[in-house]
C-alpha cells in the first residue's frame, strides 16, 4: 500500500480524469492512513451487491431506449417532453459523467455516474426529496395535522388538458387554496388565518390523465389577536368535505367563465362547447352539476406522520420503476393499485396491467408539467416570506399552550445539519465529492483538505 499527501492523492485524480481512467476507484483504509488502489470495480457503477439488489429489473428508461425513437418519429413533442425523454434515457449513464464522493470521517468513497435532474425522472430527486423534507422541519408546528385531497372531474376536462395545461393546474390550486383560507375564516368553521402547502400529482395509477392536489394542513390558525386557534374538530375532520367540494366547484367554474371572457382559452379543434359563449356557458353548466370530489383524512399522527408523509408524495412522478414488471415485444406490464377494489384484509387490491409501448409513452408523457411550473406551492402563514409570523406562532405554542419543539426529528431525513448526506457506511459523516467529470468534459476537483480525518494521513 502506498501512502500519500494531500497534493499526491489530488496530482493522482487529475491525472486520472484527465487519462479517462475513469472505471478505477479509490479506496481508503482509516486504520492504515492512506489511499490504495484495488481491482477495477465490476459491473457498471460499481455496485456493491446489496445495493445492486435494491434495483429494479426494469425501468422507463429502457421502455425509451427500446421505442422512444420509434414514438418520436411518429408523435410532435414539445420542447419539454423531448428533453425529458432525453433525460431520463441517459440519467446516469456515461453520458451524463460522473462524481466521486468521499465520506470526511471514515473515508468511504463511492464513484457513480451523474444524474440527470430532470423533475421527470424516476431515478432521481433522492437527494432533492431529503433537502425538502429538511427544509419542511422548521416549519412543522406542534399541533395536528390533516392530509386533503382536491380533486377535479376527468371525462369533462379531458380534451382541454393538452391545450390548456399551465391555465387549468393554476386554477386548480388557486381555487383550492382558496377553498381552504374561506372555510379557515369562517367563524363557523375555525375563524382564523390558516397556513399549508400543496403537492400537485396529474396522474392516477394506470397513468392516465387524474390531476389533484395533496394539501397538509395544520389543525388550527392564528386570529387577529395572534392568538392559535384550534381546529374544532381535531379529533376526526378539519372540514366537511361536503361543503369543501360545493364551494370548490363553484370557484373553479367561475374561473373557467373569466378565463373564457378573457380569451385564455385554447379549445382543441373541432371541440363544439368552444364554439360560442352560449355553446360555453351549457357546458360549464353541466360541468357545476359535477362531483368535484374533496377527500381529507383524520390527523396525520403528529409532525413524525407530516414527514413520512411528505417523504411520500413531494417528488413522485407519474410511474416508479419498481412498478414496471416487464418490456417485452412491445408491450410494457406494471402492476397498479386499485382503489375501487379491496381484498379480503380491507386494503386496496394491486393488480397488473399490459400496455403497448407507444400507449405506455404517450401516457409518460401527459404528466410532463409546463417549463416554470411550480408544483409545490405554499399559503397562508406558510407562504413566502411569512417566518416571521410562523416564528410568532410558534413562540405562542411555546409560551402560552406549553407545547415547545419537535426533538429528535431531524434524524429523519438523512442529512446532516448542513445538508449532506450522511454516510451510509459509518454514519456519521458526510459525502462530499471531490471529483464531477461533467457531462461536457469539465473537469472539477475539490482540495482534499476538508476531510476531518487529517491525522490518518501521511501529510509529510
Amino acid at each position: 500500500m502506498q501512502a500519500m499527501t494531500f497534493d499526491e492523492c489530488e496530482e493522482l485524480l487529475i491525472s486520472w480524469a484527465k487519462n479517462e481512467r475513469l472505471e478505477e476507484k479509490l479506496d481508503f483504509s482509516a486504520e492504515k492512513g492512506a489511499f490504495s488502489f484495488p481491482q477495477p470495480p465490476q459491473g457498471e457503477g460499481a455496485l456493491d451487491p446489496d445495493e445492486a439488489s435494491k434495483r429494479p429489473a426494469h425501468e422507463v428508461a429502457d421502455v425509451f431506449r427500446l421505442y422512444g425513437e420509434e414514438y418520436r418519429s411518429k408523435h410532435t413533442l414539445t420542447s419539454e417532453q423531448a428533453r425529458a425523454m432525453h433525460d431520463i434515457e441517459h440519467c446516469r449513464t456515461a453520458e451524463m459523467g460522473e462524481h466521486w464522493d468521499v465520506c470526511d470521517m471514515c473515508g468511504h468513497i463511492e464513484k457513480s455516474y451523474c444524474s440527470c435532474h430532470n423533475r421527470h425522472c424516476p431515478k432521481c430527486h433522492g437527494a432533492a426529496r431529503r433537502i425538502w423534507v429538511r427544509d419542511r422541519l422548521n416549519d412543522l408546528l406542534p399541533v395536528p395535522y390533516y392530509h386533503v385531497v382536491f380533486t377535479l372531474p376527468d371525462e369533462e376536462l379531458h380534451a382541454l388538458y393538452p391545450y390548456n395545461e399551465k391555465l387549468l393546474y393554476d386554477l386548480l390550486f388557486d381555487c383550492s387554496a382558496e377553498t381552504l383560507l374561506l372555510f379557515g375564516r369562517d367563524p363557523k368553521w375555525l375563524g382564523a388565518w390558516m397556513g399549508f402547502f400543496g403537492i400537485l400529482h396529474t396522474w392516477g395509477q394506470t397513468m392516465w390523465r387524474h390531476p389533484h392536489i395533496h394539501y397538509v394542513v395544520p389543525g388550527g390558525g392564528i386570529n387577529e389577536a395572534e392568538e392559535w386557534v384550534k381546529a374544532k374538530f381535531d379529533d376526526t375532520f378539519l372540514f366537511p368535505v361536503k361543503a369543501l367540494s360545493m364551494r370548490f366547484r363553484k370557484l373553479f367554474t367561475e374561473g373557467l367563465k373569466e378565463g373564457f371572457d378573457a380569451g385564455l382559452i385554447n379549445f382543441p379543434p373541432d371541440w363544439k362547447h368552444g364554439e360560442s359563449p352560449k355553446a360555453f356557458g351549457e357546458w360549464l353548466g353541466k360541468l357545476g352539476h359535477k362531483e368535484f370530489v374533496v377527500f381529507t383524512k383524520a390527523p396525520l399522527g403528529g409532525p413524525e406522520g407530516v414527514v413520512k408523509y411528505v417523504g411520500r408524495y413531494t417528488h413522485r412522478v407519474a410511474i416508479s420503476n419498481h412498478r414496471i414488471l416487464s418490456i417485452e415485444g412491445g408491450v410494457i406490464r406494471f402492476s397498479y393499485k386499485d382503489y375501487r377494489s379491496k381484498d379480503e384484509n380491507g386494503e386496496y387490491e394491486w393488480k397488473e396491467m399490459s400496455l403497448e409501448a407507444d400507449e405506455f409513452i404517450h401516457r409518460f408523457l401527459c404528466h410532463i408539467l409546463p417549463k416554470g411550473f411550480h408544483k409545490i406551492r405554499h399559503f397562508g402563514f406558510l407562504g413566502n416570506g411569512k417566518k416571521a409570523v410562523l416564528d410568532r406562532i410558534k413562540l405562542y405554542l411555546l409560551f402560552e399552550e406549553g407545547v415547545g419543539s419537535i426533538p429528535g426529528i431531524e434524524e429523519k431525513c438523512g442529512l446532516d445539519e448542513c445538508g449532506v448526506r450522511i454516510c451510509p457506511v459509518c454514519k456519521v459523516g458526510g459525502m462530499l465529492p471531490v471529483v464531477v467529470i461533467h457531462r461536457y468534459g469539465t473537469i472539477v476537483i475539490r482540495n482534499l483538505s476538508f476531510l476531518r480525518i487529517v491525522d490518518s494521513f501521511n501529510t509529510s
